[in-house]
């Protein structure tokens, strides 16, 4: 299964930019929350989910948009259930790691 992502360094930071396919150029809304999914930010490249795993041990910093990418993170450690926030029943995750 592969997932749409995007890696940005910014000096001593690596932002992750992930999101499932079906999410992809999306707009989620939920009351005042307007989440665009835009392909400019997350589709940079497509990328097996097991190798996307890999890519949470480098990143510092992550979006994450979609039920497949957010279980991946959580099942490694690398996001908490309890930090996520549902979108149109979309999980979005947001990550910084300190």
């Amino acid at each position: 299964m592969k997932v749409n992502y995007q890696i940005y360094d910014h000096g001593d930071e690596v932002l992750l930019a992930a999101c499932d396919n079906d999410v992809l150029g999306r707009t989620l809304q939920n009351g005042d929350i307007n989440l665009e999914v835009k392909e400019s930010f997350y589709a940079g490249q497509k990328i097996e989910l097991e190798r996307l795993k890999k890519e949470f041990k480098k990143s510092t910093i992550a979006n994450l948009v979609g039920e497949k990418v957010v279980n991946a993170a959580i099942e490694e450690g690398f996001g908490r259930e309890e930090d996520l926030m549902m979108i149109e029943d979309v999980p979005h995750l947001q990550i910084v790691r300190l």
